[in-house]
């Protein structure tokens, strides 16, 4: 299989800078800038001649693989593996809020700040390890299922960033 990979479009709660997954407790819909980056895509990966299209079930990646489906004719196959790391309690709030937690309040190095990500997860929520074996295990099950597809995955930002990790074969001390 060839895999393509977006991120969705720009949305309401980037432009607040809230940290968002689920449940979704701040409305997130893509904004009209998001709306136009994601029309100008779908026709450059009109020439991919994509197969499927997989995409994360949260409102921000359903209007944007929607955009892209309704342009390439192609039905949409959500899967809530590809959600956002799981913020838990951080949940809806501004992003700099679980970055502090992260860091301990600014305590820590930049590599020991990083580090934690992957160790701890905040309150009610998970650590990057788990959000690996997430989308490790998705793209496991979709890879045995089809052979020789062109196949987009519309997803968001931490979890590519992880699976650009996985594919690079970087342990956590070098990714970071």
């Amino acid at each position: 299989n060839k895999y393509f990979v977006l991120r969705h479009g720009e949305s309401v709660t980037n432009v607040k800078k809230l940290s968002t997954c689920w449940p979704e407790k701040v409305y997130s819909p893509l904004t009209k800038k998001g709306e136009k980056q994601i029309k100008e895509v779908a026709q450059k990966l009109k020439k991919e001649k994509i197969d499927l299209i997989f995409s994360s079930d949260l409102l921000r990646t359903k209007q944007t693989a929607e955009i892209i489906g309704k342009e390439l004719g192609l039905k949409i196959n959500f899967n809530k593996r590809l959600r956002e790391v799981d913020v838990g309690i951080f949940n809806g709030k501004l992003i700099k809020k679980i970055g502090e937690f992260w860091n301990k309040g600014g305590k820590l190095s930049p590599l020991e700040h990083y580090s934690r990500r992957f160790l701890v997860a905040p309150p009610e929520g998970e650590n990057y390890v788990e959000l690996e074996k997430r989308i490790f295990g998705f793209l496991k099950e979709i890879d045995q299922k089809h052979r020789g597809k062109k196949i987009l995955i519309v997803g968001h930002q931490r979890p590519f960033t992880l699976l650009e990790k996985m594919a690079s074969g970087y342990d956590m001390e070098r990714f970071v």
